[in-house]
């Protein structure tokens, strides 16, 4: 495995698949995968072709989390270096996650196994959250004597609300996928076998719209619970302008018309 790609990127009528590609050790992510991660959102972002992306594991897992055994090394560094060199591993991390959440395009999580730790947290920094009957969902930093480091800490409050997010948290504990769904921590639920297929099918229904309008109002529904009323008008104002100048809304009110002639 150690000259594979550790993240496998894949592009199929406009809908791409970033899949984590270490099942030996359950696709934990090591530096390498990060820097790969890293990559692949890049190139779906800057890909025109790209409508919505799809983002799961090979094998077993989603993702089980952060590397244990680079976790191991980076604690032989000099007592000095620790916690400098975590807080620009962390910084590096924190790119990785704005990059995935910021993406302007919808993003589906195919939760496939296991989604714990920062598995769990790259889960939540997409859109949406279809998970497989086989689906596992954990917030293990805890038991790791860790926090939430990869944006659990917002995400995971505004999905399952605030108490129940701390005893998600607090806990570490496993939750199977019918409680997920139960809970809102996953908006959907399909058979293993069906999952990713399931998947591309929902993102490319949620992308069937203009590119222009998705990514605009993405933009500001994710700012939506730190917004005044008059804020998020005024975000709505703007990007309305935008929307006016687009060759999407000229031709969509072109072709609305013509049909409207016609009949």
């Amino acid at each position: 495995m150690s000259d594979s790609k550790r993240v496998e990127l894949s592009v199929d009528d406009g809908i791409a698949t970033i899949a984590f590609n270490r099942p030996d050790v359950r696709n934990a992510i090591d530096d390498r995968m990060r820097i790969e991660l890293a990559a692949a959102l890049e190139n779906v972002e800057s890909d025109d072709a790209v409508r919505a992306i799809v983002l799961t594991g090979n094998g077993s897992a989603f993702c089980a989390g952060g590397d244990i055994a680079g976790m191991r090394q980076r604690l032989k560094a000099p007592a000095g270096e620790v916690a400098v060199n975590g807080w620009k591993r962390q910084r590096k991390l924190h790119r990785i996650v704005t990059m995935l959440h910021d993406l302007p395009k919808p993003t589906v999580a195919a939760v496939n196994g296991a989604a714990a730790g920062l598995g769990c947290d790259l889960a939540l920094c997409c859109d949406f959250i279809m998970a497989s009957e086989a689906a596992m969902f954990t917030m293990s930093f805890v038991l790791r004597g860790l926090v939430p480091d990869g944006g659990g800490m917002y995400f995971l409050p505004r999905r399952v609300g605030l108490a129940r997010a701390k005893e998600l948290i607090f806990t570490g504990r496993r939750v199977e996928a019918k409680e997920a769904l139960a809970m809102g921590l996953a908006d959907r639920m399909t058979a293993a076998a069906t999952l990713l297929k399931d998947a591309r099918t929902w993102a490319k229904e949620l992308s069937q719209g203009s590119a222009s309008s998705l990514a605009l109002s993405k933009a500001i529904l994710d700012q939506s619970f730190e917004l005044t009323a008059e804020q998020a008008l005024a975000l709505g104002r703007e990007a309305q302008a935008i929307c006016y100048t687009t060759a999407e809304h000229h031709e969509a009110v072109a072709a609305f018309l013509a049909k409207s002639k016609s009949r």
